[in-house]
């Protein structure tokens, strides 16, 4: 198994294909995701443009449906909710189809959407991840951070390193045999550092401050614990994801 890490939707390589992607996005559309699934969703249903959105979920009933809609770091007027997992409550979420589009982490999912396997990973399920990644073992696995329009992202970056960090220390591997490019080994060194204090990174890191701007501190609370869910959001269609 070889592990890369790419911090941005944009450095995502065009002209391959691997055999697992993992999307991240940890403040908050990939914690949001696996929140609704754990919760009861029927599914989640990404889209990168709010009026296509809109248009396919027209087509489901209002009471199978939610809509959720954020544009930087806000909800979008006129949607049922925006990007906080906290709204994905069980009498809220269970047996609906959550309809989804954010700031960065729908794109990101639909920039590795042609992956053979494409999951969506998070600190909160990061157990879940990994132990598929172990049991599984494809040959080569993306890990895509959202990042925020275009830039770096320290809480995606420090989720992927959990995630690495985790498969390395567990199978035995020897971290140059594992590790498909630089970014993966930093990715592994910023984890190691901040693995105690993740709200505290979370705290430093620019979407985060933006959202603590939102009054969202739970949220940050919330999405810096890791492993509190069993869930494993996997793609079954293109950009549509349930539980596994």
């Amino acid at each position: 198994m070889k592990l890369f890490v790419y911090h941005t939707p944009e450095l995502v390589p065009s002209d391959a294909i691997p055999d697992c992607a993992i999307a991240i996005d940890v403040l908050r559309a990939t914690s949001t995701m696996a929140t609704a699934l754990a919760e009861g969703a029927e599914a989640v249903q990404v889209f990168s443009d709010l009026s296509e959105l809109l248009q396919v979920s027209e087509q489901w009933p209002a009471e199978q449906r939610i809509r959720a809609g954020e544009r930087g770091g806000a909800t979008v007027e006129g949607f049922d909710m925006g990007n906080s997992p906290l709204d994905c409550t069980a009498a809220r979420v269970q047996g609906r189809r959550l309809f989804i589009s954010t700031t960065n982490g729908t794109r990101c999912l639909q920039k590795v959407q042609k992956a053979k396997t494409v999951l969506a990973g998070a600190l909160i399920n990061r157990r879940a991840v990994a132990n598929y990644l172990l049991a599984q073992q494809p040959k080569t696995v993306w890990i895509a951070g959202s990042g925020w329009e275009g830039s770096y992202s320290l809480e995606d970056t420090v989720c992927a390193g959990a995630i690495a960090h985790t498969v390395w220390t567990e199978s035995g591997a020897k971290l140059d045999e594992l590790a498909g490019n630089d970014e993966m080994v930093a990715a592994i060194a910023l984890y190691t550092q901040w693995q105690d204090r993740l709200l505290e990174l979370l705290h430093h890191a620019s979407h985060g401050q933006r959202l603590l701007r939102l009054n969202c501190h739970e949220d940050l609370k919330y999405c810096a614990t890791t492993d509190i869910l069993d869930v494993l959001p996997i793609q079954r269609e293109i950009g549509v994801l349930v539980s596994k």
